[in-house]
């Protein structure tokens, strides 16, 4: 039998990283169960260096990759989650990266405090997007106010913001642009953990 060729989701790590925005994505796209193609995809962490990263939950993380050696043709993905360090030089390398794999055609998925660096970077003025709330984005005196949806999740193209309060559906929405599910079997992913409705459990035990 042929092995499959997986397709790598890079995951940005830095100090203050918000570990809890981003589990459902990760715990699921790189978990095979229910999957249209099991196995297709793998997860691995990318961050400023090779050194340890400590997350807003005190985690000590080892990134696989450093940014600088990140390429887009390389990548399926680039999940930004919610930090402390979006307004600060610190950020810029991760805003500078999305802006190559947006221009390369390959999506972006950002959350939280990653969305305000996004704005900062000037990758929110042509796109519909959301975050926090448009509040926190019109402080940071970006110029996309008049795409901001209050929406939990929003994709444009290949760009996917989500808020802070809205993992589910930011994990909802990646699966979406990775084809990770069938659209029946993700009503019923969204279901169990969206809607907290178990019928959703036995729906997806039968699929």
């Amino acid at each position: 039998m042929n092995e499959i060729t997986k397709a790598t989701v890079h995951v940005a790590v830095y100090d203050t990283f918000s570990d809890w925005e981003i589990g459902f994505a990760t715990a699921h796209v790189n978990g095979p169960l229910w999957q249209k193609n099991p196995g297709r995809y793998e997860v691995k962490t990318v961050g400023p260096s090779l050194e340890p990263i400590t997350t807003a939950g005190g985690l000590r993380i080892l990134p696989d990759l450093a940014l600088a050696d990140l390429r887009p043709e390389d990548s399926a993905m680039l999940v930004l989650a919610g930090n402390d360090l979006f307004p600060t030089e610190a950020y810029v390398p991760f805003t500078a990266k999305a802006r190559e794999f947006l221009d390369a055609g390959v999506p972006v998925a950002a959350i939280c405090g990653a969305t305000g660096g996004l704005a900062l970077a000037g990758l929110l003025d042509d796109r519909e997007h959301t975050s926090n709330a448009a509040e926190f984005l019109n402080s940071l005196g970006y110029g996309g106010a008049h795409l901001y949806r209050d929406e939990p999740a929003v994709t444009d193209r290949d760009l996917i913001t989500a808020a802070a309060n809205a993992p589910v559906d930011f994990a909802r929405a990646i699966f979406e642009r990775l084809d990770v599910y069938e659209p029946h079997v993700l009503d019923s992913w969204y279901k169990l953990y969206g809607a907290k409705d178990p019928a959703g459990f036995y729906e997806l035990m039968s699929a």
